[in-house]
């Protein structure tokens, strides 16, 4: 019993540090997020010891309040610390391929399957959807990217629904923060064999980045990409 009280004790204060550099992270580009964290906790925790009040029960309503106050306060702070985080992400090389890396299960993602000099790449996502292309860069250069993409693979996949998007703030385009949910809403059109059929096929095209592993987070600029492998499998 010690021990696993001796090992949560341990575990606190690195959450305890990880919500602190969220927090600072997040302040350095959400400035009044201290200031909306806290009405939002008086608000909601002054609202509900004014029922208690009113109906006799302030010391009950009071922990009610004082409980959701604190559920209202996180809920908020990580949409905004989330928000941060896609801001300072957003134009960054490599933006996309971080997204993706965390799309969910059931989704089969090979980042940067094209590229070309100026960094605009393509990324690709197989799952119940079907295949999904995710472009970043220069909108009137990755439509050529795209369009080379899907002629090389309908020579294997011509029976699988191909997606394209094009991450941007632009008409047309998908924001960075929206990425994830716009995949999640295309229709299901594939089963499970089907979509390992498919990775399947598709490892016979290669990619760019089979032989060396992409870094979590935004591409480094520069950076030289080998040829030929096959993508990366949850």
């Amino acid at each position: 019993m010690a021990r696993k009280e001796t090992a949560a004790d341990a575990a606190n204060p690195g959450r305890l540090k990880q919500i602190a550099l969220t927090y600072k992270m997040t302040r350095r580009v959400d400035k009044k997020i201290g200031l909306v964290l806290a009405a939002i906790g008086i608000v909601t925790f002054g609202v509900f010891l004014a029922i208690g009040f009113l109906i006799g029960h302030p010391v009950y309503l009071g922990i009610l309040g004082f409980l959701l106050a604190f559920l209202a306060t996180a809920i908020v702070f990580g949409r905004r610390a989330e928000r941060a985080a896609f801001g300072q992400m957003e134009g960054q090389p490599g933006a996309a391929a971080a997204v993706l890396d965390n799309v969910g299960r059931g989704w089969s993602t090979t980042p940067a399957v094209a590229m070309n000099r100026n960094q605009d790449v393509v990324h690709r996502a197989v799952g119940k959807a079907g295949i999904v292309l995710i472009a970043e860069g220069n909108p009137n250069r990755v439509k050529s990217l795209l369009a080379a993409e899907k002629k090389r693979m309908n020579r294997i996949v011509a029976d699988v629904p191909v997606h394209d998007m094009i991450v941007g703030t632009g008409e047309g385009q998908v924001e960075l923060k929206k990425l994830r949910t716009s995949m999640l809403k295309l229709p299901r059109v594939l089963t499970g064999p089907q979509v390992t059929a498919t990775n399947d096929r598709l490892r016979a095209l290669g990619d760019l980045m089979s032989n060396m592993p992409l870094p979590k987070g935004p591409m480094p600029k520069g950076m030289k990409l080998p040829k030929g492998g096959g993508p990366k499998s949850r």
